[in-house]
């Protein structure tokens, strides 16, 4: 695997520990499952993301911005070689995570699980630009965010997304949520958080 930043490296040394743990332990086996920037709130919006501080992630951090909280969400770097120029990442609703922790689960108990550690990716196996993004969140929202066009960050890539193949194959999951209710349920939350303080 190859370390192009800091989440990166810990994803390396993460995987390369877990590897080297349950070697040649046979009669243990583990399941690992990759989340690809998990977002969105519970449909019943009773539980969602309340990151301590400004969030770190670009869905909350959108919903900060529509709500008052930031000034103006930063896009950063609309140079890349992608579609409209800005990154693109992979992203998973909630409420397919606890799906897919729910086969995860199933999937160990039937014994099926051929390795002694089986890693999963988990995300909609396809990317959202940071600009597709946004604009989901608009389109959901009717709310129109203040957008500033940054430079690019050190150690981005211009596309990180999930291969999902083997969850479908093996787990017999896939998303059934997409952007667009991320950004509704998201929206719903921040609103609901908001009203409580």
């Amino acid at each position: 695997m190859r370390r192009w930043n800091k989440v990166g490296s810990n994803k390396v040394k993460t995987n390369t520990d877990d590897s080297w743990v349950f070697k040649g332990k046979n009669h243990f086996k583990a399941i690992s499952l990759r989340y690809f920037n998990p977002a969105g709130a519970h449909p019943s919006i009773l539980l969602g993301e309340s990151p301590g501080s400004k969030a770190q992630n670009l869905i909350p951090a959108i919903t900060e911005t529509a709500i008052g909280i930031r000034p103006e969400i930063i896009v950063h770097g609309t140079d890349y070689d992608t579609r409209d120029g800005s990154c693109i990442r992979d992203y998973v609703h909630v409420s397919d995570l606890a799906k897919a922790h729910t086969l995860a689960l199933q999937f160990a108990m039937r014994g099926n699980q051929i390795q002694t550690l089986e890693v999963f990716n988990l995300g909609m196996g396809q990317g959202v630009s940071v600009l597709e993004a946004i604009h989901a969140f608009e389109h959901e929202t009717g709310i129109k965010l203040p957008i500033f066009y940054g430079p690019r960050r050190a150690g981005d890539l211009p596309a990180i997304y999930a291969d999902i193949h083997k969850a479908k194959t093996l787990l017999n999951w896939s998303p059934d949520l997409n952007i667009k209710d991320i950004m509704r349920t998201a929206w719903l939350w921040e609103q609901k958080k908001q009203s409580a303080i």
